[in-house]
């Protein structure tokens, strides 16, 4: 396993108790229960589908999840958003955990690219 690869699992489980940390602060309105229930799911997927991508048992099936990476932390910066613009919790750390799953999801997105390519020019050199 990579230095890389290791960052990022623990980068994926800090950013995922934050998030977690954050929520268990949220109002208990209906509609915060929602974006809370939402938002846990999406952020713990994100470092969950990481696990799984690097532990994928062909090019084809990393590719395939690493594309659920990306996908679980764009909606994680999706309802990072609504938490920030409804300012669900006073003085909170929402634009950091913002960055990071948008910093997050530009990691994870560069990848995939790179990982697609390389399965394109790897199978045009057969």
């Amino acid at each position: 396993m990579s230095e890389l690869s290791t960052a990022l699992k623990e980068r994926t489980i800090t950013f995922a108790l934050n998030v977690l940390r954050l929520v268990d602060r949220f109002p208990q309105t209906a509609a915060a229960k929602v974006i809370a229930y939402q938002l846990a799911k999406s952020s713990t997927s994100v470092g969950a589908n990481y696990r799984s991508a690097c532990n994928g048992r062909s090019r084809a099936e990393f590719i395939a999840k690493l594309g659920t990476v990306v996908e679980e932390a764009e909606e994680s910066v999706y309802w990072l958003q609504i938490v920030d613009r409804l300012h669900l919790t006073p003085n909170s750390e929402v634009p950091d955990l913002l960055r990071e799953s948008t910093e997050l999801r530009a990691i994870f997105s560069r990848s995939l690219g790179t990982a697609r390519q390389n399965s394109r020019s790897q199978r045009a050199a057969k």
